[in-house]
């Protein structure tokens, strides 16, 4: 089956565009490159002048030597770029060039797109979605941690400021580091809406604008290296780790989630209705209540991100949803119009953006497919109740950990859908060997609690 490659983000680049900006802009290296199902960004350089075997889709790839692709029977692939991902990569410039990058489909050998690329995967639910007359419109908010370096040049924990939520120099000294993003990232035709601190120490969060989920998963792709790359020339570790620190808030990656339909227009307003939203939209938080628990492990897929998901630091713990209450797993915020959008709390930075979208997307799918009506809003601070009043409201909570994530993805019908079968197995396997290593690891915490007392 052939996806589609229509020109989400606007352009629509031919052989030629790719060519002529070569030359002009002087570029030496290109980058392809994919993401593995970790959502880790991988790629291969080639010298600008095999640009017509990359155009012509004729470099392969060792499948067998990315975990989660193929055995070594059947290793052969090869790279599909999308041509109107091209962009000069702004943190590798060298003396005898400009580097840029496509970000490529991987495809089997015999032309067909490969089952366990995440990109393709999200192509194909996207064409499910296109059936029922819906796209969907992603904007994700992810934010990370600024760690200084030892002087040998190892990473550490300890944050580069004390300052907090909203604060300004001299006590936000991440302002210099997140300007360079921000300029980098619009150099590569992001639209940055805002950048600010976070809440915790050495936090901070850098917002860009909604898109399609095509092109708002490659964004989250990029932006976490771009990330990256600059806070090493500060000499600062740049992590997208959930929980790195005790006791401190973690990073989340709120998805602000809505529907068009066929003309454009957004499925989730409607002026007459209750709360001014529509069928469409009540169907969608419905799908996403009925079936989080069984997507959890995409959302947050990493024993640390279990960590993040506790009461105490504005994560999201209970299942509800409501009108404008931070202590809820879905909210929507107040503008109407156009703006109409549903918030999803829970996913961290640390998931496969690619993955997360495609299931965020089937369970909306599946809620208004079945007509799946939510429950009313919770407008109270659910972390303010008692166990008994949430029982009583029916507010059930997240899995508590990545194991308890794992049993409910495994028992449902629509996670298997949304990732197809290899990428569903491959996942399910690489996280359970991380879970039993972690169940098993002797941790320098159990080490201080009992080696004195027992």
């Amino acid at each position: 089956m052939e996806f589609s490659h229509q020109p989400l983000n606007g352009k629509n680049y031919s052989n030629d565009d790719i060519k002529t900006m070569i030359k002009e802009l002087d570029v030496q290296f290109i980058k392809l490159q994919f993401v593995d199902i970790n959502g880790q960004v991988k790629n291969l350089t080639v010298p600008s002048e095999h640009i017509d075997r990359v155009l012509n889709n004729e470099v392969m790839l060792d499948g067998s030597s990315i975990k989660g692709f193929r055995n070594i029977e059947t290793s052969d692939m090869f790279f599909y770029p999308d041509k109107n991902t091209f962009q000069i990569v702004p943190w590798q410039e060298f003396e005898s060039g400009k580097t840029a990058r496509l970000i490529c489909d991987i495809y089997n050998a015999d032309g067909t797109p490969f089952e366990g690329c995440p990109r393709c995967n999200l192509k194909r639910i996207m064409a499910e979605a296109k059936k029922l007359g819906f796209s969907m419109n992603v904007g994700p908010e992810a934010e990370f941690f600024l760690f200084e370096k030892e002087a040998d040049g190892q990473i550490s924990t300890k944050t580069h400021d004390r300052a907090g939520y909203y604060d300004v120099g001299p006590d936000d000294l991440g302002e210099e580091v997140r300007a360079e993003i921000v300029s980098t990232l619009q150099d590569m035709d992001f639209d940055i809406e805002a950048s600010h601190h976070e809440v915790a120490d050495g936090q901070h969060e850098i917002d860009f604008k909604y898109s399609d989920i095509l092109t708002a998963a490659d964004n989250v792709a990029t932006f976490r290296v771009a990330v990256k790359a600059i806070a090493a020339k500060y000499g600062l570790h740049a992590t997208f780790m959930p929980k790195p620190v005790y006791g401190i808030n973690g990073s989340g990656m709120h998805c602000n989630i809505s529907l068009s339909d066929k003309n454009g227009k957004n499925a989730f307003f409607d002026s007459k209705a209750e709360f001014q939203l529509s069928d469409i939209a009540k169907y969608s938080i419905g799908g996403m209540l009925k079936h989080i628990k069984s997507i959890t492990a995409i959302l947050n897929p990493t024993v640390n991100s279990y960590k993040r998901l506790v009461p105490g630091y504005e994560a999201p713990v209970y299942m509800a949803w409501s009108l404008a209450n931070r202590s809820a797993l879905l909210r929507v915020p107040a503008k109407r119009g156009t703006s109409t959008r549903v918030e999803l709390r829970s996913p961290d930075p640390s998931c496969n953006p690619y993955l997360a979208f495609a299931i965020i997307l089937a369970a909306c799918l599946d809620g208004i497919r079945n007509k799946i009506n939510p429950p009313k809003p919770v407008e109270a601070n659910i972390y303010k109740l008692s166990e008994r009043e949430r029982k009583r409201l029916k507010i059930e909570s997240l899995p508590g950990s990545l194991k308890e994530a794992l049993d409910y993805m495994q028992r449902s019908l629509i996670a298997k859908t949304a990732l197809g079968a290899h990428i569903a197995d491959e996942f399910t396997m690489a996280k359970e060997i991380e879970w039993d290593t972690f169940r098993t690891y002797v941790s320098q915490w159990e080490i201080d609690k009992y080696l004195a007392r027992y």
